[in-house]
């Protein structure tokens, strides 16, 4: 296992976390954790060098920490640098903080969290946390020993991450980065700014929830085995994004032994700067191929919005994208209902205030049309 630090700092941490987002189940209920089958694979890969183990307050139906204290038994706990978040979105008060924290070390049996992370920032929840005294919060927690480092996750636009990375001496972030999503949200330009200011940072959806694994597209399996090369497509994303010696951490969702196996044997090469020209360009040529099938050019700048009607035009061009990138309609209109439920193109009622606004001249009506067929 190879291992990297934050700038700055002396820990040396395993560059492939353990996600404990999408653990093996043996029902449809996240809530259904298969504990043996689970605590096997945290165990294994703990034993073979994983030493960042990553969870949170909602994973699993909130069963994930709690799964946690008895996965982490026996000695694990002390094996590894254990982290969780705060969920920013169940704080209305300030006295929610500590208590959800407090809350969260009973959860997971443990004196202290090494690692954590303010969970899923957006513009609304960074404006209530911070009006709530957010500042105040994270600096006693710190001095009380409850957490060792504190961080933040991210889910917005470029210009809020920039104003989060101002706003506090974080030590790390956790962005949404991979072979696609180098201008998603924070993108490459995001993962520059904090690691200028000397912020650490931790990768996740490297495998874009897994889509660059599924329904591989026979262009797509072809250019990966182009010059000879022998990689899967789970190893050449992951190898990627480890290329980049800024990236200290990947977080990996294993569901399966065999995905701990693979990813386990892709951590062993990853190190910084080890891919060559040839291989770089491989990469360049699927992302090419992928956003060849990009159906609506949406930059997702925002000028569109807001909708007077509640639509989220960027969001909904972003579902429709992905279907027809990864060629998966049915799973992309689970994930379109789930997430845009009240705000999807169905909302649209043609009141034309957002084409003049669009810089890449989308005939958004039109289009949102269409992105009503196929998920609606």
């Amino acid at each position: 296992m190879l291992y990297r630090s934050f700038p700055g700092r002396n820990e040396m941490l395993s560059i492939l976390g353990f996600g404990c987002m999408r653990l093996p189940q043996t029902s449809d209920d996240p809530r259904d954790i298969d504990t043996p089958l689970a605590t096997q694979m945290l165990r294994s890969a703990i034993d073979r060098g994983v030493n960042y183990v990553d969870t949170a307050w909602p994973y699993h139906g909130g069963e994930s920490e709690n799964f946690l204290a008895g996965a982490l038994a026996d000695g694990y706990r002390e094996k590894v640098y254990l982290a969780t978040k705060l969920p920013s979105w169940e704080v209305s008060s300030h006295e929610d903080m500590d208590r959800l924290l407090n809350k969260q070390l009973e959860k997971l049996n443990t004196g202290h969290i090494d690692y954590y992370l303010i969970h899923a920032l957006n513009t609304q929840r960074w404006e209530n946390l911070t009006s709530l005294g957010l500042f105040d919060f994270i600096e006693r927690a710190l001095a009380d020993g409850r957490i060792q480092h504190i961080g933040f996750s991210f889910h917005d636009e470029l210009p809020l991450f920039k104003t989060i990375i101002d706003a506090y001496p974080w030590e790390f972030c956790q962005i949404q980065y991979n072979l696609l999503d180098t201008d998603f949200q924070a993108g490459t330009e995001g993962l520059s700014y904090a690691h200028e200011k000397g912020v650490g940072i931790i990768v996740m959806e490297p495998l874009r929830g897994g889509y660059f694994t599924r329904n591989i597209p026979p262009q797509v399996s072809a250019l990966w085995k182009r010059n000879g090369f022998s990689r899967d497509a789970a190893d050449w994303a992951l190898r990627w994004v480890w290329n980049d010696p800024r990236v200290t951490i990947i977080l990996s969702g294993m569901s399966l032994p065999e995905q701990v196996e693979q990813n386990l044997m892709s951590a062993a090469a990853g190190e910084p700067d080890s891919l060559g020209p040839d291989e770089l360009e491989t990469v360049i040529q699927v992302r090419d191929f992928y956003t060849s099938r990009i159906k609506v050019p949406c930059t997702s700048c925002q000028y569109c919005m807001p909708c007077p009607n509640g639509v989220d035009i960027p969001r909904s061009f972003k579902f429709y994208n992905d279907a027809h990138m990864f060629n998966n309609p049915e799973e992309q209109r689970l994930q379109y209902g789930k997430f845009l439920a009240g705000m999807g193109a169905d909302q649209c009622i043609a009141c034309g205030e957002c084409e003049p606004k669009c810089p890449q001249k989308i005939p958004i009506i039109e289009e949102l049309e269409k992105v009503d067929a196929l998920l609606g």
